[in-house]
């Protein structure tokens, strides 16, 4: 029999993190419960004694105690009088994993043959798992724990949590939302923009690209023609290049999506209009009125991806689909740029057949968001919280930005951003000849994370002297010095201070 000491059989079962964001006792309970679904572990063999295996991973004796205790009243392990914790035979007789690789017709799966969309082929996410550990993130999209109101949301997800109000979403909602967030979303955030709906014109997605992917799938097939803003969204992009439709690149200036040149022919217009994507320029209030005319003459749709326009701006503009009398313009919003990213809610607003179609096919994909998350935003909205928060990040973003265009204007006078108001990145456009992509990797050697903007442009030569910096995520007292560290990977010696 091997001992239970043996460091050769345990070594390889176990990785204890302090950094990891489970407790010690959990990462323990889930170490030995992947060994024994992957038959890592015989019943036949003994597990390490509570002392020696707290000795080995470093932790409190009681710490591993209660790990085992847990899982032999779960069933995973048993305790032998004098003989120690065995793996429970009755666990092993459950079919293991399936292998990673399958036969097809005595050989491997040809997987690239056998599919119908090449998800894989098109535009790669941009990938900051450690963003948070760096010391200067100017990230995009992602969100400032210090800003974040932990105790608001720990209240309203306390709140959502009690006996009644699991009552009201714990059953299968089937197609439909959970009522007080529609309410919630009709009364609190679509006036800020000027839009007025009915709760049968709302309907609640995984965020803005579950919408995207939703309003694709239902209207867009091989051949569907859309025009949209270049530079633009990327995701978006491939989202209705996957639908089969064909992209029809529209110039940007400084007043948003050149209107004229959208071609006629064109379905679909989509756009980002409170903060161009990823220029922040504002769609002018003469090329919203031309867009409209336009998408009315040649019997366009237009998608309005207003991501970021619960923030308040110093001169806010009301959405385009405030101003739509037609009922061509479909809203996409998102509380991402405001709550959390990680919380993937958003919404749709469109006419009441529309909304009626999509909650028919999002029944299929998914039936509904998480009920529980719905009622926790709308707590969080109902009580107030949300507001607050819009206040307390539209200030503390209007002055990040202010300070990193100056930092710019300083330490890289040579690289120019768009002269724009509001919105949580600044897009800069820097001297012919650069590289925005080694740029990026000059800088993340010195904790400096930038995003290189040759992702948001659709032709196949794409430019690379433009980037992207988010203001969401980095302190305003390390925007300097973050610009300091960008200019010093750029090859230019900082000024003194």
């Amino acid at each position: 029999m091997a001992q239970r000491n043996d460091t050769a059989i345990w070594s390889g079962l176990f990785r204890i993190s302090a950094e990891s964001g489970q407790t010690l006792q959990a990462q323990i309970r889930q170490a030995i419960v992947a060994a024994i679904l992957d038959r890592q572990i015989a019943a036949s063999m003994p597990l390490p004694s509570c002392r020696i295996l707290a000795e080995k991973l470093g932790v409190a004796r009681g710490t591993v105690v209660l790990a085992f205790q847990q899982l032999v009243d779960q069933g995973f392990l048993i305790a032998r009088e004098r003989r120690g914790h065995f793996v429970n035979p009755e666990v092993l007789t459950t079919p293991a994993k399936p292998a990673t690789k399958t036969a097809e017709s005595g050989g491997q799966v040809d997987w690239k043959a056998r599919r119908r969309i090449n998800a894989t082929d098109l535009a790669l996410p941009v990938k900051q798992e450690n963003w948070i550990k760096s010391s200067y993130p100017f990230v995009y999209g992602q969100f400032d724990p210090g800003l974040f109101p932990t105790a608001e949301w720990r209240e309203c997800n306390r709140m959502a949590l009690a006996v009644l109000e699991i009552r009201n979403w714990a059953a299968d909602m089937v197609d439909r939302d959970d009522p007080l967030l529609i309410e919630q979303i009709q009364a609190r955030l679509l006036p800020r923009r000027g839009i007025f709906a009915n709760p049968d014109e709302i309907i609640v997605t995984l965020g803005a690209q579950n919408a995207l992917y939703m309003l694709a799938t239902l209207l867009m097939s091989k051949g569907s023609k859309v025009a949209m803003e270049d530079p633009g969204y990327p995701d978006a992009r491939s989202i209705f290049q996957l639908a089969g439709a064909d992209i029809l690149p529209v110039p940007v200036d400084d007043q948003g999506i050149e209107t004229q040149a959208i071609p006629p022919d064109a379905g679909f217009v989509f756009t980002t209009p409170s903060h161009q994507c990823p220029t922040m320029v504002p769609l002018s209030v003469e090329r919203r009125h031309e867009l409209l005319a336009l998408a009315q003459r040649n019997n366009q749709i237009i998608i309005e991806d207003g991501y970021d326009s619960q923030l308040l701006d110093e001169a806010p503009q009301q959405a385009l689909k405030s101003l739509d009398r037609s009922g061509r313009v479909i809203y996409v919003g998102s509380m991402s740029k405001t709550l959390a990213p990680g919380l993937r809610l958003g919404y749709i607003v469109a006419s009441a057949d529309l909304v009626a179609e999509l909650r028919a096919l999002r029944r299929f994909m998914l039936r509904h968001p998480p009920a529980n998350n719905q009622r926790a935003v709308a707590l969080f909205l109902s009580l107030g919280h949300h507001e607050a928060l819009v206040r307390r990040l539209s200030a503390a973003f209007e002055e990040r930005r202010k300070r990193l265009v100056h930092a710019i204007s300083a330490f890289l006078p040579e690289w120019r951003p768009t002269d724009s108001a509001g919105g949580t990145s600044l897009w800069l456009e820097g001297p012919r000849g650069i590289d925005a992509r080694s740029l990026a990797e000059a800088a993340s050697a010195r904790s400096v994370i930038i995003e290189p903007g040759d992702r948001f442009f659709h032709q196949r030569d794409k430019p690379t002297r433009f980037m992207r910096l988010g203001i969401s995520s980095i302190a305003l007292q390390h925007i300097e010095p973050g610009i300091r560290e960008l200019a010093t990977a750029a090859g230019r010696r900082p000024a003194a201070a």
